[in-house]
């Protein structure tokens, strides 16, 4: 992709007289050489994917670790039993998040936006507005274009990796896009839409990557709904014209170089906060031991240079967006 920048990016948008997502899928298409027909066809089979996933969710599934499964159908009764705070939008929201984590968490099939751990924050905010007839499919895939844009910028220029940028290189980045997503949906302007993605990045700066027991599980599927209502919050700030007194491009460079903003804010952890993290931890690892078995085999072969060029290779057309076929591992859970 041929942005490096958000700036550079709106700027293609105000000189060519386009809209932002025409803009990201006239850069795709100079890169890679597609076809619009089948650029289009590519990124309507990831939304196709993503509303799969939430019709396939099985609430009765659960992890083979035991910590993840059907958190999301309590959230849907206890929504349609009138006991949640909020409208209809944030409570699907909420469940939706926790559906495509969920079955990330089941290794089912989700689209990794723009990471598997992270995959819940993009399709909550815009499976409920298609359900309610509010977005149709051309408008989706157009917010995911813009999606794709700002996830592509953040992967050029920090990290879309947990593993070493901590969690706000995964939920910090997919919130940013699912904002910036939002904001094109209901008729932002390119330069609302950078506000929303430097806000939603902006409040997940320092979240770091603490995975209990090493999985994508414990506390990464709650920080998918956290990163979707930020998005939600942030979308609707920049819609209403609350700008960032930072722009996007600095908020997002402020998270490398890739490993120091987590190193630094684990060395701020409070010593109490972080041996009760310690004690629950070791108990659960106690009833995972079979994850662990394979966990120093998965990480030489997966920071093995040969390979790690493939693992964070985001295929043209698609950008932070690519549909997880065969799931075995998540190379940011180990």
């Amino acid at each position: 992709m041929a942005f490096l920048s958000c700036e550079e990016m709106l700027a293609a948008a105000r000189s060519q007289k386009i809209t932002l997502a025409e803009a990201v899928l006239r850069s795709d298409l100079e890169e890679s050489r597609l076809t619009e027909a089948h650029s289009r066809a590519a990124m309507r089979h990831l939304w196709q994917v993503m509303q799969a996933t939430s019709q396939e969710y099985d609430p009765t599934q659960r992890s083979r670790s035991g910590l993840s499964g059907g958190d999301a159908a309590k959230v849907e009764q206890a929504w349609q039993q009138g006991r949640l705070l909020g409208d209809d939008y944030l409570a699907a929201v909420t469940a939706e998040a926790l559906k495509t984590a969920e079955c990330n968490a089941c290794m089912k099939r989700i689209v990794a936006a723009p990471t598997a751990g992270s995959c819940g924050v993009l399709p909550a905010v815009l499976l409920p507005l298609a359900r309610a007839g509010q977005a149709d499919e051309d408008a989706v895939c157009d917010a995911l274009y813009v999606a794709a844009g700002f996830g592509q910028v953040i992967a050029a220029r920090a990290t879309l990796a947990g593993a070493e940028g901590g969690c706000q290189a995964e939920v910090g980045a997919a919130s940013a896009m699912a904002a910036a997503a939002l904001c094109n949906l209901k008729g932002g302007t390119p330069e609302q839409c950078a506000a929303a993605a430097a806000m939603a990045l902006g409040n997940l700066l320092g979240l770091v990557c603490d995975p209990v027991a090493g999985l994508v599980e414990v506390p990464c599927i709650k920080r998918n709904v956290v990163g979707a209502v930020n998005a939600v919050s942030c979308a609707n700030m920049a819609l209403a014209g609350v700008d960032y007194a930072i722009p996007c491009d600095e908020v997002i460079d402020a998270m490398g170089p890739p490993g120091g903003q987590k190193a630094a804010v684990e060395a701020a952890f409070c010593a109490d906060v972080a041996e009760e993290l310690q004690k629950s931890r070791s108990k659960i690892k106690e009833k995972t031991f079979f994850f662990g078995k394979y966990k120093n085999i998965l990480k030489k072969l997966l920071t093995n240079p040969a390979l790690r060029d493939k693992i964070h290779h985001v295929p043209n057309g698609t950008y932070a967006l690519v549909a997880q076929l065969d799931r075995v591992t998540d190379y940011e859970s180990v």
